[in-house]
């Protein structure tokens, strides 16, 4: 990757990854491996509900607190992150952030060894404090390597990235834990005596940490690596602006308000779509004879096809960038993921299966494209700026549960079934972040 390779199209403002003379390309690359490392995270975690549930005898309400643990860590932490950049660099809050990611990812050791449930949510959101001052310090980060005008382009090519760490993520799931834990399925669990319940349970404990101690690791080395690299200081500045006086005047910004209400709407129909693909999955598959385990591990393949289509749609999509403007572009996919999505509920085989495999590609430009059209013409505020946005992830705590309880509940709408009744929560998100993308659109053409 060179600087000539990346361009911006005519009329669109200059170099993408170049200011002022200044060339971005080395930091771009080291920053961007923090994108797909926060979606290894992000995707390996998801399958993971379904796991929980099966290992400690839950519902799939308690075993959705893993996303509400997850998420809640994005959600306390985005304002201490900005005020932490705000004061020190981006670089100091990419290796704090760093440094929490790999130690929440190590908490799983003692979690294990506890037998309990609620450790493992306390590593989960430690993790994603870390997640949360990675992606605060991230992404307006790679937003300040070269001209505004290029930015929403640019964040869309550093957030192409992200979709190769989750499919990264989602087969460690599939391959390394869902297939290598205790073939018994939830019904035979909930018969076991107390001492083979124990020995079932520890021995799928010990395959489900396993992906977070390497990837702790991991993180250790990178957090090195950008310890010893030199990182310019773009967009770091030492300003004394409160945190009042910068809420204060991101309120009066429209466009920016409606980017933190679809946010935390699309990043809700995200979790959701990824999170219980394996309930709806699993559903059809075994309404079709297929036994648990095997309807599991089957609709994580889906679920992985899904994020290949994601990987393939965000590279596409940025292309369609330079041509159509990214609220039209968002609209349109808006409307696609409502329609999609619409599939889901009211098919009950396989087809409704790939139509949540459709959404994905729909999903792929959204959080980069919301994220780059809000912090437009926020100038000094953008480091606060990207922190609300970072805040408004919390709706990946908010929406699961609340599907959960749908499918918990049972509740069914004539021949459709509760897994299908529960994806009309999605369905109004995607109709939320529509509804954005056309008066982004519509403002930008006035």
């Amino acid at each position: 990757m060179t600087d000539n390779t990346l361009k911006a199209s005519p009329g669109q403002g200059g170099s993408l990854l170049s200011k002022d003379g200044v060339s971005f390309v080395l930091p771009f690359v080291v920053i961007t491996s923090c994108f797909a490392l926060w979606g290894f995270a992000n995707d390996i975690t998801g399958p993971l509900v379904k796991a929980f549930s099966k290992i400690f005898r839950m519902s799939v309400t308690e075993g959705a607190l893993v996303q509400v643990a997850f998420y809640l860590g994005y959600f306390c932490m985005a304002f201490p992150a900005a005020m932490f950049i705000q004061r020190f660099t981006y670089k100091a809050g990419v290796m704090l952030g760093l440094g929490l990611y790999a130690a929440g990812a190590l908490l799983f050791v003692p979690a294990q060894m506890t037998g309990m449930y609620y450790p493992f949510l306390i590593a989960y959101f430690i993790m994603t404090c870390g997640l949360s001052f990675l992606e605060t310090s991230c992404n307006p980060y790679i937003y300040c390597m070269g001209s505004e005008a290029t930015a929403t382009r640019r964040l869309n090519l550093a957030q192409a990235f992200n979709p190769i760490g989750a499919l990264s993520g989602m087969f460690v799931a599939m391959q390394f834990v869902q297939a290598r834990m205790h073939p018994i399925d939830s019904a035979t669990r909930a018969q076991l005596s107390a001492e083979e319940f124990e020995a079932v349970k520890n021995e799928d404990l010990w395959v489900l940490i396993q992906p977070y101690i390497y990837i702790g690791a991991v993180i250790l080395v990178l957090l090195l690596l950008v310890r010893l690299i030199k990182m310019p200081k773009a967009g770091d500045t030492r300003e004394e602006k409160s945190l009042g006086r910068a809420l204060s005047e991101l309120a009066r910004i429209k466009n920016y308000r409606e980017g933190v209400v679809a946010q935390f709407f699309y990043v809700g129909a995200q979790v959701m779509c990824w999170t219980f693909i394996i309930q709806y999955g699993a559903r059809v598959f075994m309404s079709e004879g297929m036994d648990e385990r095997a309807a599991e591990i089957l609709s994580q393949k889906y679920n992985i096809i899904a994020m290949v289509f994601f990987t393939c749609s965000r590279f596409i999509c940025t292309w369609f960038l330079r041509y159509i403007s990214p609220g039209r572009l968002l609209a349109l996919l808006g409307v696609a993921g409502v329609a999609l999505t619409a599939g889901v509920i009211t098919l009950t085989g396989v087809e409704g299966v790939w139509c949540l495999v459709g959404v994905s590609a729909c999903m792929s430009l959204m959080f980069p494209t919301i994220y780059g059209i809000a912090l437009e013409g926020l100038r000094d505020n953008v480091k606060f700026g990207s922190a609300g946005l970072i805040m408004s992830i919390l709706g990946g705590s908010v929406f699961p549960p609340i599907q959960a309880a749908i499918i918990d509940s049972g509740v069914s709408i004539g021949p459709l079934p509760c897994t299908n009744v529960s994806f009309i929560v999605p369905l109004i998100c995607f109709i939320v972040i529509a509804t954005y993308g056309f008066r982004a659109y519509s403002r930008s053409n006035r």
